[in-house]
Formats: C-alpha cells, sequence, structure tokens
C-alpha cells in the first residue's frame, strides 16, 4: 500500500460513518471500533451519551490499522499530548494538511498569531484544495458526523496530528524489496518440538529454552507461542500474537527510548502466556508485574511511567495478564 492509497483509506473510514447520529447504527459502529481496540485509552469505555469527536479520529485511525502510530483518545486535549509524545503534532495554524491528517480546533481562537489554546474539537482531513481543506468530524453539531470546510491558516485551528503516512506505508507493506517481514515468533502446532523448531529458524534448542525461559525443554504444547530471538521486536510480536497489546511496533519504539522498557517488555513475553482483564491503574499493574517476578524496581516504574506516552496503559495490559 501507497502512502497515497493509506491516506485516502483512513479519509474513506471515516467518510462511510458521515450522516451518523448517536444511536445510530454507524454511530455503535464508531463505538465498537474505538472500544473494542485494547489497551483502551484511560481505561475509559466511550458512551453513546459521550461526545465523540476524539473517537471518531481514534476509530478511523484503528480500522485503519495504524493506530500504533496515531495513539488512540476519546478527548481532543489528551489526544494533542498523546501526538506530541509521538512526535507527529504540529503547532502551526498554517500547515498545509495533507488527507488523513487531524485538524484540532480551539473555539476561543481570536483568529490572531498561532493559537495555542485549549484543544475543544477534532476532525480528519477528507478533501484537499488550494487554500482549503474539508474535515470530517464526529459529534459535529446535534451530535451527528459531518463535514467542514477550512481556509488554510484559518480562524479555529488549534494544530494538527500529522502521522507519518509514508513510514507507515512501508512498515505496513513489508520490507523495501516487497517481501514481508521476518516472523520473530513460532506458534507451536502438532508435531512440534524445540529442536524442530530451532532448526527451522536456525538457532539451537538452548537459545529458544533461554530466551522462552522453558523449564522442560522436551515439554511445549500446541498453541504456545515460541520467542525465535533475544529481543525486543520477538517479545512485542508474542505480546500481540496472545492479545495482550495490539502496538506492538510503537512500544518496540519506544523500548528504544525509554529506559529498561525493553527489560520489563522482554520479561513480561516470557511469564505471560495468555492474555487477562487490564487492570485498572498503573500503580495495580506494576503491583502485578512484581508479583511476577517481571519488575523488581518498582519505585523506577511508579515515579516515572507518566514520562513515556501510554506506558500507564501497558503497565495495565500486561499487569492483567500475568
Amino acid at each position: 500500500m501507497t502512502e497515497k492509497e493509506l491516506r485516502q483509506k483512513v479519509a474513506d473510514i471515516i467518510t462511510s460513518w458521515v450522516g451518523a447520529t448517536k444511536g445510530s447504527a454507524k454511530h455503535k459502529e464508531i463505538l465498537a471500533t474505538y472500544n473494542g481496540h485494547k489497551p483502551l485509552a484511560r481505561g475509559y469505555t466511550v458512551k453513546t451519551t459521550d461526545a465523540y469527536c476524539a473517537t471518531t479520529v481514534s476509530a478511523a485511525y484503528i480500522k485503519a490499522g495504524i493506530a500504533e502510530y496515531t495513539g488512540t483518545e476519546c478527548g481532543v486535549e489528551k489526544y494533542v499530548e498523546i501526538a506530541k509524545g509521538l512526535g507527529i503534532w504540529v503547532e502551526n495554524d498554517a500547515h498545509k494538511p495533507g488527507i488523513g491528517e487531524a485538524c484540532v480546533y480551539d473555539w476561543d481562537d481570536t483568529g490572531k498569531g498561532d493559537c495555542t489554546g485549549y484543544s475543544d474539537h477534532i476532525g480528519i482531513v477528507t478533501k484537499t484544495a488550494a487554500s482549503t481543506f474539508v474535515v470530517t468530524e464526529g459529534n459535529m453539531s446535534g451530535g451527528k458526523v459531518g463535514t467542514r470546510t477550512m481556509a488554510v491558516n484559518g480562524k479555529y485551528i488549534r494544530g494538527f496530528i500529522c502521522p507519518n503516512f509514508a513510514e507507515i506505508a512501508k512498515k505496513l507493506g513489508g520490507t523495501a524489496t516487497g517481501g514481508t517481514k521476518e516472523a520473530k515468533t513460532h506458534t507451536v502446532v502438532a508435531g512440534d518440538t524445540l529442536s524442530k523448531i530451532a532448526a527451522a529458524a536456525g538457532t539451537t534448542v538452548d537459545k529458544l529454552v533461554e530466551v522462552n525461559a522453558i523449564e522442560n525443554k522436551n515439554l511445549i504444547r500446541v498453541g504456545q507461542v515460541i520467542m525465535l530471538e533475544d529481543s525486543v521486536e520477538a517479545a512485542v510480536e508474542k505480546l500481540e500474537a496472545l492479545g495482550a497489546i495490539n502496538s506492538p511496533d510503537y512500544w518496540a519504539e519506544q523500548a528504544k527510548k525509554f529506559q529498561y522498557l525493553d527489560l520489563l517488555i522482554k520479561k513480561a513475553a516470557q511469564v505471560i502466556e495468555k492474555a487477562g482483564a487490564r487492570l485498572k491503574t498503573a500503580e495495580d499493574g506494576v503491583a502485578a508485574l512484581v508479583a511476577a517476578g517481571v519488575i523488581n524496581s518498582p519505585d523506577y516504574w511508579l515515579a516515572n511511567y507518566k514520562n513515556c506516552p501510554s506506558l500507564d496503559l501497558l503497565l495495565c495490559a500486561l499487569g492483567g495478564s500475568v
């Protein structure tokens, strides 16, 4: 899929919801898409009576399969914070947006200078022209999904969330030569042995035992997910396969930036064998991970988890699965 095709895919998804009103079938589809995505942002399940502009944007990105690169939120101001953390926030009213990017509004904007006020509303750009663009938005007046035409650098623009569609398209399309990404995990099927798996992966039984913390190398079970290498990429791939997380590329990238996160993820992947109910708070998640032997420095995680976007949600998800 090309960058242009991916951008249009996002636009087509949100455009398909135009005309939705609160409680309608399309509105319920939006909420189901958002609420079905795990980990659920801040643990909040959006209700039919809630404002849902940010939820609609998130749902479009989720349905397009790119939520790990955009983040998800049901609150606009919080969404801006996430975008800043991901490095995809454009603080420039005069930015000429592309299709698929999100336009954020501040209804108190005076129209003078660059607006830096509170974020009130959000939608996705679905058409562009030389000096105008069309934004498709959930929860417009009357609680409907509709469209609005904006002038470039117009009044009420707070800024833009601009996912790197070119890079995302490359990642979704596999390698530069057009192949697919090499699997870093193997799901055990009937007749498998560690020797057979190791030979196919070009590694050794001892290495698989070490990487996966396997107690008995002669005992593996059908459906078990085996990491084929000692890497955070293999760990997040396993956690995704188990349903414990659904943003593996995002967490693999964050693990490069946030100290010790790679070790936490790899240790959690050794312990977790199936997804569990997400815990309510990061503190609960840390406590569960300590009890499972994944974390041995709870004070560090409790003091620092707010410094990594959505890390609280990861701690809740992993803590519920150990």
